[in-house]
């Protein structure tokens, strides 16, 4: 077979720009992010096929129902919320630094790129709260010998499971022993070294205490929530950590005025792609967690 003599007036890419009209490090940051994306996919379509396969899942609603500074009040999904707005928030700041980029706004690019690292450490600080909260906080189920317990999430795994009914909770704490009443009452007021006074009060006072608090119980759930909760979302976190640490460096060379050398902001706009990217995954991640 003959080969195909190749037309000498034919201009091929030599480097430099791209047959996409893209620079070399624009084309391979959209790789990356492919790449980053078939992760992330991934990680989510296992979770869905173990999230499908269980005959009860633990309901958001329940898990994801707490608020900084309100106590034990039922705001279901508020606090993921605000983590969402801020988030998206800083996105949007994000976009004005590349635009101040392309106007070689160099102040305008500082302002922006400033207030998108605000953004994302207070991502980082409300995901390590809510973290902390899911791990060190103890939450009320209902054990196999019908009583209840406040278990902690790092001993039982996953102590979210589905729903019991108030009747079937009522019926629990009448079977539930002294010392067990103590210490869910000391867990859902807080009172710490108040434990050893509480054990001086009758159990219809702590049943009592316990009911005033509408506290929400559940069974254990099953142990893939937890594991594939904190997988997924610590996984993305450390994408923010890494976007808020990118932002840093990019911010620090544009006030010392390397990209008004180098004649351009390309920089800034490889980075709000990455940012951008981080932003969108955490749509997936909030859709699969924290709503269905």
């Amino acid at each position: 077979m003959a080969t195909a003599a190749i037309p000498t007036g034919m201009k091929w890419w030599n480097g430099g720009r791209s047959p996409f009209n893209a620079s070399y490090g624009k084309v391979m940051m959209w790789y990356f992010l492919m790449s980053d994306a078939f992760t992330f996919g991934a990680f989510l379509i296992s979770y869905g096929t173990i999230r499908f396969s269980v005959n009860y899942w633990p309901d958001p609603n329940q898990v994801f129902n707490a608020f900084p500074g309100f106590g034990h009040q039922d705001l279901p999904l508020a606090f993921v919320s605000l983590m969402t707005f801020i988030l998206i928030a800083s996105s949007v700041t994000m976009v004005l630094a590349v635009h101040e980029g392309h106007h070689m706004n160099r102040k305008g690019v500082e302002k922006y790129m400033l207030m998108t690292i605000v953004g994302g450490l207070a991502f980082l600080a409300c995901q390590a709260w809510e973290w902390t909260h899911l791990l060190t906080g103890e939450h009320i189920s209902l054990m196999e010998n019908g009583t209840l317990a406040a278990i902690p999430t790092t001993v039982s795994g996953n102590p979210w499971g589905a729903a019991v009914p108030h009747e079937a909770m009522l019926a629990a704490l009448q079977k539930t022993p002294h010392d067990q009443l103590v210490s869910i009452a000391g867990s859902l007021h807080h009172a710490g070294g108040a434990h050893h006074d509480m054990s001086k009060m009758a159990d219809g006072e702590l049943i009592n205490m316990i009911r005033a608090a509408n506290v929400h119980v559940t069974l254990p759930g099953p142990r893939a929530f937890g594991g594939y909760f904190f997988g997924i979302t610590g996984f993305h976190g450390f994408h923010v950590f890494s976007g808020v640490v990118i932002n840093v460096i990019m911010y620090l060379k544009a006030k010392w005025g390397h990209f008004d050398q180098r004649g351009h902001y390309e920089m800034i706009e490889k980075t709000g792609l990455y940012w951008h990217f981080v932003d969108l995954v955490w749509v997936f991640v909030f859709l699969c967690f924290y709503l269905i």
